[in-house]
């Protein structure tokens, strides 16, 4: 099965956990972890959410990345999953990593963090300006949210009447009180958007 069959097949339940990624795609071709990971430029002793985890394909790296020291909390709204992330890192000894269980409309982080991470999460999120703007509370002083997703061109992803252009995020951010700190185009099918409270 080709990358647009095997993405089609999936409709509108597009999910990195789901997908086989031995038919011909390249997951870190496509999300580019290591090059995320060094433009968000995470310090040793950071405090980090990664908001709609999954399968913990970004949470394992950014548990390297912040240190014994620091904190990543890889936050779900499914129990089952968040279950799965908490097994692996246990199995794996990765003792930084906190694994949540959040909700729809509150991602319930424990403490303060410097960094949400969201990879393509945002098109899943109902009310979102109202949803950021209470995320704002949840951020350290100086802490930025940053959004991956996917683009409207791209060839793979969600359904196209699903997906969020980039123009809207930016518009949706600004009207829950974030100004656009950063905007990175190195991915090959989805924006990168940095974000910080104003």
């Amino acid at each position: 099965m080709d990358a647009r069959a095997l993405v089609l097949a999936l409709a509108g339940h597009w999910s990195f956990a789901k997908i086989d990624w031995s038919q011909g795609l390249s997951r870190d071709a496509f999300s580019q972890p290591e090059r995320v990971l060094a433009a968000l430029a995470i310090e040793p002793g950071a405090r980090v959410a990664d908001l709609g985890a999954g399968d913990g394909y970004f949470t394992r790296p950014l548990a390297e990345a912040v240190g014994p020291s620091g904190r990543v909390y890889a936050v779900d709204i499914e129990p089952d999953m968040v279950k799965y992330l908490g097994e692996r890192a246990q199995k794996s000894g990765v003792k930084n990593l906190v694994p949540v269980l959040g909700a729809p409309a509150d991602p319930k982080l424990p403490s303060k963090v410097d960094l949400v991470l969201m990879v393509d999460v945002y098109h899943h999120i109902d009310q979102r300006v109202a949803y950021f703007r209470n995320l704002a509370g949840s951020l350290k002083p100086g802490g930025a949210v940053a959004i991956v997703d996917f683009t409207k061109e791209s060839p793979v992803g969600p359904p196209p009447g699903a997906r969020i252009a980039a123009s809207e995020v930016k518009a949706e951010m600004k009207a829950a009180g974030y100004a656009l700190a950063t905007e990175h185009a190195f991915l090959p099918n989805q924006y990168f958007l940095v974000f910080k409270p104003r």
